[in-house]
């Protein structure tokens, strides 16, 4: 079973009026997201997703001619060879980093749909896994900057729902941030975990004002209040509070991971699927981890292929956490190019698919009536 054909499709769509969410890296104007198709010799299709990047354009460009040329023909079920070649071959040395990271991503991702189905297995059986509940937090691009009542309307339906926990889009102004941590804790009592995240927009300032506030109201963590590479603000921001600090969406590889435990700072990793550097590299990133029993709490990316995955994945470590559900308004990358990826419970949990593979089918017809579109996502 060897690679045959490797197809990058960088897709858009435009957030349609009014349903923009503000937050710390801007308005939303509109998604984007890399999809990866895989084919073997013998016919078997895998699907994955590329986080777009910001750049949808040239990390689809990327997957479609280096990577591409670097594993055509190699086994599709040596994940880590293929992982092997291309970090020798583009990553590690002379390569495009985080750019590199984006897109074996999604190819890693369609190699373990098609080993699964292959297998005739849904994805967490490969990965020796269980199928089982797992407990779900309201997130995505969603609850952003608004006045706190709107906000805690927003977060309603998705309480009812079954939600146990919800998280916020916070790095606007610390007093605005608090008026609406203390609306939504208000509104739903402390059976509501409240998570937050700052999208880096915070300052070491911002951090020292806000983190009593988010103690006192028993906030489940502070998410990315700077950028990744700021060590040392994580190191100081770690003294102001109790409140956990969780990174990892923008850590890309084990190779940033590790460090981190050398800070011993961060309480909770995030990787993401669709840029760590693929469910390969998340396995690893997971063990680490677990190790030091640091719970691992994956970012959930663009469409519903990364999110199913990501439930496939949580059900087979031993220190997973939340599964992030995205509950943004409007999302066709979760509600038209894929069959349902995952359904909230009455207990708060989703559950893995189990049709074989990811489980879920593309609309390849959907894929190819939304191309790309250019510029930025947020303004």
């Amino acid at each position: 079973m060897k690679i045959a054909s490797i197809e990058a499709f960088p897709t858009s769509f435009p957030v349609p009026e009014g349903a923009g969410v503000s937050l710390g890296v801007g308005r939303a104007v509109k998604r984007d997201a890399v999809v990866v198709k895989v084919t073997t010799d013998d016919g078997v299709v895998g699907w994955g997703e590329s986080h777009h990047g910001r750049a949808h354009t040239a990390v689809a460009a990327l997957l479609q001619t280096t990577l591409r040329r670097l594993v055509i023909g190699m086994d599709a079920d040596d994940v880590v060879g293929v992982w092997n070649r291309i970090y020798r071959g583009q990553l590690a040395s002379h390569g495009m980093g985080a750019g590199c990271a984006l897109a074996m991503s999604g190819l890693d991702m369609a190699l373990w749909d098609i080993r699964a189905k292959a297998a005739a297995m849904p994805l967490y059986r490969l990965l020796g896994g269980a199928s089982r509940p797992v407990p779900a937090y309201a997130g995505g691009v969603a609850l952003g900057y608004q006045p706190p009542a709107e906000l805690v309307e927003e977060a309603r339906p998705h309480v009812e729902a079954g939600y146990r926990a919800v998280k916020l889009r916070i790095g606007d102004t610390v007093p605005d941030d608090i008026a609406r941590m203390e609306a939504v804790r208000h509104a739903f009592g402390d059976g509501l975990d409240i998570l937050a995240d700052a999208n880096t927009a915070y300052s070491l300032s911002d951090v020292r004002r806000v983190m009593p506030a988010m103690d006192a109201l028993s906030m489940g963590w502070l998410e990315e209040p700077f950028p990744p590479h700021d060590h040392r603000a994580y190191r100081e921001a770690r003294s102001y509070g109790r409140t956990p600090l969780a990174v990892g969406e923008n850590h890309f590889t084990r190779f940033e991971f590790a460090p981190l435990l050398e800070d011993d700072s961060i309480g909770i990793w995030q990787p993401d699927l669709s840029k760590c550097g693929g469910i390969t590299e998340a396995l690893r990133i997971a063990a680490i981890a677990s190790a030091y029993k640091i719970p691992v709490h994956p970012h959930s990316s663009m469409t519903g292929l990364n999110q199913a995955a990501t439930i496939h994945f949580l059900c087979a470590i031993d220190n997973a956490g939340y599964f992030e559900a995205d509950v943004s308004r409007a999302n066709l990358f979760r509600d038209a190019l894929v069959s349902e990826p995952w359904r909230i419970g009455a207990d708060g949990c989703v559950r893995p698919n189990e049709a074989p593979g990811i489980g879920v089918e593309v609309d390849e017809d959907w894929l190819r009536a939304h191309p790309a579109i250019e510029g930025p996502g947020y303004v």
